[in-house]
């Protein structure tokens, strides 16, 4: 590490492209101006070190994603013969599961059935 001492107004040249100027020098801090090209990026590091544990708190870690895959593989196992039918339904009617017809008629019906117990 380098440590130099600069005044008001002062500069460093980092490479041929970076200069960092010190603007002002009061109690609580130092100002600096940063002259560096566009893709270079400048971070604060408290503000870097804040970016890589969000980074890190979203990616997700390993046990997880092999919890995750297991659990979706044993959902997509298909089921032993004769539990369930083509439709995926147990073998029950619609009349004996007492399940409502999905069709717009037969809602349209119930519609007027209802209207008809409410009066």
């Amino acid at each position: 590490m380098l440590i130099l001492r600069r005044k008001k107004n002062e500069s460093i040249l980092i490479g041929d492209n970076i200069r960092i100027t010190v603007v002002d020098c009061a109690s609580d801090g130092v100002r600096i101006a940063i002259d560096a090209p566009r893709q270079v990026s400048i971070l604060r590091e408290e503000l870097s070190r804040a970016e890589q544990e969000n980074k890190e708190s979203i990616a997700p870690g390993f046990e997880a994603v092999s919890s995750l895959q297991s659990s979706l593989l044993t959902r997509l196992k298909p089921e032993p013969a004769g539990k369930l039918t083509p439709a995926g339904r147990s073998g029950k009617s619609r009349k004996a599961a007492k399940e409502p017809d999905p069709t717009p008629a037969a809602a349209e019906a119930e519609t007027e059935k209802e209207e008809k117990n409410e009066k």
